[in-house]
């Protein structure tokens, strides 16, 4: 017999409260380890680090995320998504309009709109991972999927211009993807906007022209 005569079955007991807490503890340690990784870089910031800042003892830290090479993966994911809900890129209403546009350029102007926005808010925790690569091996591996995912994304919003029309590259749809590519960059932004002071909207109009220019004919 599995159990005693009437016994009651336990249930799992979950506090919303207690989740909510929890939530609330990641926020504040990815918000810490956001800030720390941008001013001491990958190298020059430890979890006890972001403990500290984060108000909360190391333990805390290496439950929530186990690794310190994981929680840079969950500031860059926050940083591009906005948010720490789970919803796919293309899910997301800033990315509609992409998907949405009746033209190739409409879809190129879309596009560089969610790249102005993505830079504004990721472009200095890239750059973070970037130099995390060469400094650390657990974050080449980060780096090359960021590499990779911002390919994939280049890659969608190429397949979506070619349903509306020709292509410069006509049926060449990998050199197509590698133009796009190198403008979905946040580099660009660090470089144009945070550095050189460019406003927000002049990047963006630049930047909606310069793929108009790579893509279509």
């Amino acid at each position: 017999m599995d159990g005693v005569k009437g016994e009651k079955q336990r249930r799992p007991y979950r506090s919303a409260v207690r989740e909510e807490s929890a939530r609330r503890t990641r926020r504040a340690v990815v918000a810490a380890a956001a800030e720390l990784f941008v001013e001491r870089g990958y190298g020059g910031t430890s979890l006890a680090d972001v403990a500290a800042a984060a108000g909360v003892a190391r333990p805390t830290v290496f439950a929530a995320f186990g690794s310190k090479v994981a929680l840079l993966r969950q500031v860059l994911d926050e940083a591009l998504a906005g948010d720490d809900e789970p919803v796919p890129v293309a899910q997301r209403p800033w990315f509609r309009p992409v998907l949405e546009a009746r033209t190739q350029g409409g879809v190129l102007d879309a596009y560089a709109g969610v790249c102005t926005l993505l830079g504004s808010r990721a472009a200095r925790i890239f750059e973070s991972v970037r130099r995390a690569a060469g400094e650390a091996g657990e974050a080449a591996e980060l780096w090359e999927t960021v590499l990779g995912n911002r390919r994939a994304g280049a890659r969608m919003v190429v397949e979506r211009v070619r349903t509306l029309g020709p292509l410069r590259q006509g049926d060449d749809l990998e050199r197509a993807t590698d133009a796009m590519w190198i403008f979905n960059d946040p580099a660009h932004y660090d470089a144009l906007v945070l550095r050189r002071g460019w406003a927000e909207d002049a990047f963006q109009e630049w930047l909606a022209r310069h793929m108009r220019l790579a893509l279509l004919p």
